[in-house]
C-alpha cells in the first residue's frame, strides 16, 4: 500500500547513493549507528515463539524427496522425447525446479532451519547452491550480511533493485545472463585464491580457504560436463546443467526482486523494508513460504514450515501483506519507474492502528521527534 503521508518519522539526513561496500555510505551508514544495529521486533511470547523455532526433519525430506521426484521425472521425459518438440515442456518444467526451487532451498538451508540433523541441512546446501549457482561459503556470509543490514545502503551486497534501478541488468536476469558472468567471473577468481576487496569485507580470513577449494570443485564438475557431452557427442549434458540457468532462473528473479523492490533504505524495521505476499500453494512450494518475507527477516531462525504460523501470530503488528505476486508488481513496477528519475522515493507502508510505531528512539539523530 502507498500511503501519501508516512506513519513515521522521515529521515533528516541526505541519502547516500553508493552502494558499493568499500564505498563512503557504509562509512556514513556506521556513523549514523545503521550498522550491525538494534531492529524492531514484534513481541511475541517466549513460549510460543520456542515452539515456532522448533526445527523438524519431516516436513524437509518430505518436500527435498517431491522436489527431487519431479526434477528426476521430467528429466527423463526430456530425454524420451529428445529430438522432438514434446522434449520442450518436460525441460522447461525441469528449468524451473532446478534453476528456481534451488534458490529457496540454498536460502533456507543455509540459515540451518530446514531440517532438525545438522548433516542434512549442510547437504542440501551444497547441492543447492551449486545448482543455484551461488557459491556455498561466498554466499553464507553475503547472505549473513543481508540479514545484519537488511537494505543498509554501502552494507547490503543482496539488494536486487537500488536505485536508479539497473533496468538492463533485471532485464538480462530474466534469463540468469547478468548473474551467469558475475558467477562465472567469481568461481574463476575464487579458484586462483583472488578474493575483491568488497568480498574481503565479509568473507573472514579463516573462510576464505574454503572459498577456494568450492570454487576449484566447480570447476572440476563444469570441465567433467562439457567433457561428457563431447565424448557422448551428446548436447544433453550441457543442457541438463546448464539450462536452468539461464530458462530456469525467471520465477526466483520474480520472487526475489518482490522481497524488498521499491521499500524503505536505512531503517531499522523489516516492516518498512521487506515484503510479504499471499501466494498460491505451487509458488509456496517452489519458494518454501519465503513469501512470508517480513516475518521471515523479523525472525530469521523460525523454519519455512512455521512461516504461516508466525505471520498469524504477528498480523495485527504487520503492514497488510499483497494479496497476490501480481499486486505485489502493480506496486513495484510503478516505484521502480519512478525511481530512475527520483532515486529518494520510496514506497511508504501504513501500519494498521493495532500495530506499535516505528521505534525512532533507537536512534533519535536520524529522525524528527
Amino acid at each position: 500500500m502507498i500511503a501519501d503521508a508516512p506513519p513515521y518519522p522521515e529521515r533528516t539526513f541526505d541519502r547516500c547513493g553508493d552502494y558499493s561496500l568499500i564505498g563512503p555510505c557504509g562509512e556514513r551508514a556506521a556513523e549514523q549507528g545503521l550498522v550491525a544495529a538494534e531492529w524492531y521486533h514484534t513481541d511475541v511470547p517466549r513460549a510460543r515463539m520456542k515452539e515456532l523455532m522448533r526445527r523438524r526433519n519431516g516436513p524437509a525430506i518430505r518436500d527435498t524427496v517431491i522436489w527431487f521426484a519431479l526434477l528426476a521425472g521430467l528429466a527423463l521425459g526430456g530425454y524420451w522425447f529428445w529430438g522432438g518438440w514434446l522434449c520442450v515442456p518436460f525441460f522447461l518444467g525441469y528449468a524451473v525446479l532446478y534453476g528456481s526451487a534451488s534458490d529457496s532451498r540454498w536460502h533456507e538451508s543455509g540459515h540451518g532451519t530446514a531440517f532438525r540433523t545438522a548433516w542434512l541441512n549442510d547437504a542440501l546446501y551444497q547441492v543447492a547452491s551449486f545448482m543455484n549457482a551461488k557459491e556455498p561459503t561466498y554466499w553464507r556470509w553475503s547472505h549473513a550480511r543481508h540479514h545484519t543490514d537488511t537494505i543498509i545502503v554501502g552494507r547490503d551486497r543482496e539488494i536486487a533493485a537500488m536505485r536508479p534501478p539497473n533496468v538492463r541488468r533485471l532485464l538480462l536476469n530474466i534469463f540468469g545472463l547478468a548473474d551467469a558472468v558475475s558467477t562465472a567471473r567469481s568461481v574463476a577468481r575464487h579458484a586462483t585464491g583472488r578474493l575483491t576487496a568488497e568480498e574481503q569485507t565479509f568473507i573472514p580470513g579463516s573462510e576464505r580457504g574454503r572459498v577456494r577449494r568450492e570454487a576449484r570443485a566447480w570447476v572440476v564438475i563444469y570441465l567433467a560436463v562439457v567433457a561428457a557431452a563431447i565424448v557422448l557427442r551428446s548436447w544433453l549434458p550441457i543442457v541438463y546443467l546448464f539450462l536452468p540457468l539461464v530458462g530456469g532462473h525467471w520465477l526466483a528473479l520474480l520472487f526475489g526482486v518482490s522481497q524488498h523492490a521499491g521499500l524503505a533504505e536505512n531503517v531499522l524495521d523489516h516492516r518498512l523494508n521487506s515484503r510479504t505476499i499471499r501466494m498460491n500453494p505451487a509458488f509456496r512450494f517452489v519458494y518454501w513460504n519465503m513469501n512470508y518475507h517480513v516475518e521471515h527477516h523479523m525472525f530469521p531462525m523460525v523454519p519455512y514450515h512455521a512461516l504461516p504460523r508466525l505471520h498469524a501470530e504477528l498480523r495485527h503488528d504487520m503492514p497488510p501483506p499483497c494479496p497476490s505476486l501480481l499486486a505485489a508488481y502493480r506496486e513495484i513496477l510503478p516505484a521502480l519507474r519512478r525511481q530512475l528519475h527520483d532515486p529518494s522515493y520510496h514506497i511508504r507502508r501504513e501500519l494498521p492502528v493495532s500495530a506499535k510505531p516505528f521505534r525512532p528512539e533507537l536512534h533519535p539523530a536520524l529522525f524528527e521527534a
